[in-house]
C-alpha cells in the first residue's frame, strides 16, 4: 500500500491513508515521503473531496467492524484494491511482473537496481518504473514511475481484497514473467497445491506469445508447474536450470560465476547472505542476459553495489559483537532460507531465532507440522505470542501449542509475550559469540529495537 501510495503521489495526486500499528520501515518510509496517514481508523479520515478509496486486504478492513470501511463503503466514492490501482498505472508500459513464493521482492529490486545503474539514455532498459513490495537499500526507494519502457512489478498471488479474491497479480497485464521458487503457502486461502498453483498457470497464460518466462526450478512446486505448462521457458537456479551458479566462494563477501547451459558468462561477488539471494542474483541474471540488457561487465558492477532489501537479511547494528539479523518470516521456506543463511556464514556461533507467528500461515492448525522441522540449525528458539488479528476466520493455533511441538520436536524453545519480560529472558540467555535471528513479518512486539540496543550496551563492538 505505500509502494502504491508513493506511484500516485508520484504522478501529482494528493494522497491519504489510514492504518493501525505502523511501524519501521513503512512508517520510516511514510515519514521521508511525506505520505500522511493516520493511526487509527475513523470515518471523519476520509477527505470530503475524495475521488478514489483504495482498501488494503488486511483482515480488519471489513465494513462491519471498521467504522472507516463501512464510510467508504456508504460514501458512493470509487472504491478500488491497490492491485486494481497497479494495473491502471502500469498498462501503458512494458510490464515485468516478479512472481511466485520467496524471493519476489529482492528479485525486482536487484533487476530495478541494475537497470537503475545504466547511464541515462543508454537504451530502452534504462529508468525503469518499479513497484516493490518491501522496502529496499538499493534502490533507495520501493516505487518510481521512471522515463523507460520497463515496469517492474512484484506480484503477489493473495487475493486482492476482501471483496475480491483473485490473486493480486491477476490484474496485471504481463508482457515478461519472472517466477522465483514456488513452494505452498498462504494455506488459509489455498488448502491444497493445486490450489495454489492454478493462479500461477492463469498468470502463465497471460503472457503474449512475443513474451518471455524465466522460472526457477528448485521450489517444492516449481517443477510441478513446470509441467504444466505449455510454452517456452527460461530455466534457471542454484544447481538446475539453463542459468546456474558454479564456483561459490563463502565469504563476508561471496563470488561465484553464472554459467548458462555449460558456458561461463559472468563472475559476481555479493554480499547478501544465503544460497537463496545467490538464487535470485542467478534468476535475474537469466532475465537481464536472455533479453540482452546489460554487459556482463555492466551485471557484475551492478550486483556488487547491491544492498538488499530491509527486513531481509539486514544487519540491525554494527556496534555490537553479536551479529543480529532480521529476516522476513512470513513462511515456512522463507524462514529456512533466513536460517540457512546464517547458519551457512556464520557455522561456529550459537543460534538464537527469536520468533513471532504473524501470518495466518503460521497460526493456522494444519501448518502445525511446520515446526517439526523449520528451525533445524536453531540452538534456542524463544516464541512470541502469536498476532490476534483474523484470528476467528481461520482454526488458530495458541502459543503454548506452538511452543510444545516445537519442544516435542527436539528444540530447545521457551514463549514469551510481554517485551520487557521477554528482553529479560532474551538477555539472561545471550552469549558474546551468539548470533542472533530475528523471524517475523510483524514487529515483534518492539523487541526488534531492544534487542539491537541491548546488545549494544552488554556486548559492544
Amino acid at each position: 500500500m505505500s509502494a502504491t501510495a508513493k506511484l500516485l503521489r508520484d504522478k501529482g495526486i494528493a494522497i491519504t491513508g489510514s492504518d493501525e500499528g505502523v511501524y519501521p520501515p513503512v512508517s520510516d518510509f511514510l515519514t521521508r515521503e511525506r505520505i500522511p496517514y493516520n493511526t487509527e481508523y475513523a470515518a471523519a479520515n476520509i477527505p470530503a473531496d475524495a475521488d478514489l478509496i483504495v482498501i488494503g486486504k488486511n483482515a480488519k478492513l471489513i465494513p462491519e467492524t471498521n467504522a472507516e470501511v463501512a464510510a467508504a463503503f456508504l460514501s458512493g466514492r470509487r472504491l478500488a484494491s491497490f492491485p486494481e490501482v497497479l494495473s491502471e498505472l502500469t498498462e501503458s508500459s512494458e510490464v515485468l511482473v516478479v512472481a511466485g513464493s520467496y524471493g519476489k521482492s529482492t528479485s525486482a529490486a536487484i533487476i530495478a537496481h541494475c537497470l537503475g545503474s545504466l547511464s541515462p539514455g543508454s537504451g530502452e532498459a534504462s529508468d525503469p518504473s518499479f513497484f516493490i513490495g518491501a522496502i529496499p537499500f538499493t534502490p533507495s526507494t520501493n516505487a518510481r514511475m521512471g522515463t523507460g519502457k520497463l515496469f517492474v512489478l512484484e506480484g503477489d498471488e493473495y487475493p486482492s481484497s476482501n471483496t475480491d479474491q483473485r490473486s493480486k497479480f491477476l490484474h496485471y497485464h504481463p508482457q515478461h514473467l519472472l517466477i522465483v521458487p514456488i513452494a505452498h503457502d498462504h494455506l488459509n486461502v489455498f488448502p491444497t497445491s493445486d490450489d495454489y498453483l492454478k493462479p500461477f498457470e492463469q498468470l502463465v497464460e497471460m503472457v503474449p506469445s512475443a513474451g518471455s518466462v524465466v522460472m526457477c526450478l528448485e521450489g517444492k512446486l516449481s517443477k510441478e508447474l513446470l509441467s504444466r505448462l505449455a510454452r517456452p521457458i527460461v530455466t534457471y537456479g542454484v544447481h538446475d536450470g539453463s542459468y546456474r551458479a558454479c564456483d561459490i566462494e563463502w565469504g563476508e563477501t561471496t563470488g561465484f560465476t553464472i554459467r548458462r547451459d555449460g558456458s561461463d558468462i559472468a563472475r559476481v561477488t555479493t554480499t547478501q547472505l544465503g544460497i537463496h539471494n545467490i538464487q535470485n542474483i542467478v534468476g535475474v541474471a537469466a532475465f537481464i542476459f536472455s533479453h540482452h540488457l546489460m554487459t556482463t561487465g555492466q551485471f557484475a558492477d551492478a550486483i556488487a553495489g547491491f544492498r538488499g532489501i530491509r527486513r531481509r537479511l539486514d544487519r540491525k547494528s554494527d556496534r555490537t559483537i553479536v551479529p543480529i539479523y532480521e529476516g522476513f518470516g512470513s513462511s515456512y521456506d522463507k524462514a529456512r532460507s533466513a536460517i540457512a543463511a546464517i547458519r551457512q556464514h556464520f557455522p561456529t556461533r550459537r543460534l538464537i531465532v527469536i520468533f513471532e507467528p504473524h501470518t495466518f500461515s503460521w497460526r493456522n492448525r494444519d501448518a502445525l507440522h511446520w515446526y517439526d522441522d523449520v528451525f533445524a540449525g536453531a540452538d534456542k528458539i524463544f516464541v512470541y505470542e502469536p498476532a490476534t488479528q483474523g484470528a476467528t476466520t481461520h482454526t488458530q493455533v495458541s502459543q503454548k501449542e506452538i511452543v510444545d511441538r516445537v519442544l516435542g520436536a527436539g528444540f530447545e524453545a521457551e514463549a514469551i509475550s510481554n517485551p520487557q519480560d521477554a528482553m529479560h529472558k532474551i538477555g539472561d540467555a545471550l552469549r558474546p559469540a551468539d548470533v542472533v535471528l530475528l523471524l517475523s513479518s510483524g514487529n515483534l512486539g518492539g523487541l526488534i529495537e531492544r534487542v539491537a540496543l541491548y546488545c549494544e550496551e552488554k556486548f559492544p563492538g
